[in-house]
């Protein structure tokens, strides 16, 4: 049997020989070079302003600077922390072979620290390899900012940036080689289909966020008091971006302008569609009117679960994906939750943590041209199988290393800011800042 990925990031094996695609070897493209420059800067989008005005509409007022500044603050020190260390452990494959399990196939080395042997004339398959370190970087940004919606209102800014900078080196870059870095690697090495990073991104983030809240616990008075999100006209602006942006996401990870990214595209749009309007409509049939929060959340819910399938699932894939992730996104963000009393403040579990393991299950299933898919899948149920223990491997490893890093801060310096700071809120206790002048 043979399982092989698509074209996108998983393709990128061949690149990361030793001359990683050297300038002998191949030729800029100038079309490929301009479309990946776009990508890049949409998926930058997402971040700020998107996803933080996404999540600052949906706090209460007095914590609306505070999450704001968390986007802000991860992009720089993601950024910082990407050229330093994390592009060389999530990409360097010194010492990977396929088939063959070394340390190496869970991580990276450092022949690529601060950025080693980079040049104007570097390439990675047809653009510059600085292009494609940009475009990895804004998908390293992104991950830690989506979990800090998990814990939103309640944890320490200091502490904030110490997690965020421990985490992305000990479980996003190791994720992100062990899918993406290509043969020799982990996950790749097991089939694993992640176009776009439905276990890199959303799965990895998720969990971490559904772990986050449980170790910091509750905010103060919930679920009693009513924590009703103070600003949806920003959340429906940063959905909206977000949408706008994720082509740069999905598309951009066909790394060329052909028609793999083409299809990302259109694939992106009908599951965004679908789950968008199965939220909706399982919102209404249940409370009895849909919200603007509820269309927003399953927007997000819909971009989240095409992610991994992008570049394999074809259209009506695409629609079945997004009509699944809408309807099971409400479920778990509504009554799953409820039930079991966790308090995920702005729903990073139950929208990236579930709808990144929707799409990946899904992948397997879809990604076959028997289904309308675009994969080389010789077996349906062989591929479902990789997908599943994909899935369980990276909540398995996030999880225990998530949990582990915060007890270690925590321990050290604490996590979660005092009650007084939380009842003032955090613009003005942490920041000396009020987001509206009264």
């Amino acid at each position: 049997m043979t399982l092989r990925k698509s074209a996108g990031l998983a393709a990128l094996s061949s690149l990361f020989l030793p001359a990683l695609a050297s300038a002998q070897e191949a030729v800029l493209d100038s079309g490929d070079t301009a479309w990946m420059l776009t990508a890049t800067a949409l998926v930058l989008f997402m971040t700020v302003p998107g996803l933080a005005l996404f999540y600052g509409g949906m706090v209460r007022s007095k914590n609306l600077l505070s999450v704001m500044m968390q986007c802000f603050a991860i992009t720089g020190l993601i950024s910082v922390l990407w050229v330093l260390f994390g592009y060389s452990l999530a990409f360097d494959t010194t010492g990977m072979e396929e088939g063959v399990l070394n340390f190496s196939s869970f991580i990276g080395g450092l022949d690529k620290a601060f950025l080693s042997g980079l040049s104007t004339d570097s390439l990675v398959g047809t653009f510059p390899e600085s292009v494609f370190i940009t475009f990895q970087m804004t998908f390293a940004i992104i991950t830690p900012a989506l979990i800090a919606g998990a814990f939103a209102e309640r944890m320490k800014f200091s502490s904030m940036l110490v997690f965020m900078s421990v985490w992305f080196l000990l479980v996003y870059a190791p994720i992100a080689h062990m899918v993406w870095s290509g043969n020799g690697a982990l996950m790749f090495d097991w089939g694993v289909l992640d176009f776009a990073g439905g276990t890199v991104v959303h799965i990895n983030a998720g969990v971490a966020g559904l772990v986050s809240c449980l170790v910091l616990g509750k905010r103060k008075g919930y679920p009693g008091v009513a924590m009703t999100p103070h600003n949806l006209g920003y959340t429906l602006i940063g959905a909206a971006m977000l949408w706008v942006g994720w082509f740069g996401f999905n598309a951009g990870s066909a790394i060329a302008a052909n028609g793999t990214a083409g299809m990302a595209m259109l694939v992106t749009q009908i599951a965004t569609a679908a789950a968008a309007l199965a939220w909706m409509a399982a919102e209404w049939l249940t409370h009895g009117k849909p919200s603007a929060l509820g269309i927003a959340s399953g927007v997000v819910a819909g971009l989240v679960a095409i992610t991994p399938a992008a570049g394999t699932a074809g259209p009506m894939g695409a629609l079945v994906i997004g009509l699944a992730s809408g309807a099971i996104c409400f479920y778990c963000a509504t009554a799953v939750k409820r039930r079991f009393g966790y308090d995920d403040s702005l729903d990073a579990f139950g929208v990236h943590g579930v709808g990144g393991i929707v799409g990946a299950v899904l992948t397997g299933l879809f990604a076959a041209p028997a289904l309308g898919g675009f994969g080389e899948v010789d077996s349906v149920a062989a591929q479902l199988w990789i997908q599943i223990k994909g899935v369980f491997f990276t909540v398995v490893y996030t999880g225990i290393v998530t949990f582990a890093i915060l007890k270690v801060i925590d321990r050290v310096m604490g996590l979660r800011v005092s009650d007084e700071e939380e009842t003032i809120g955090l613009d003005l206790s942490l920041h000396n800042e009020r987001g509206y002048n009264l």
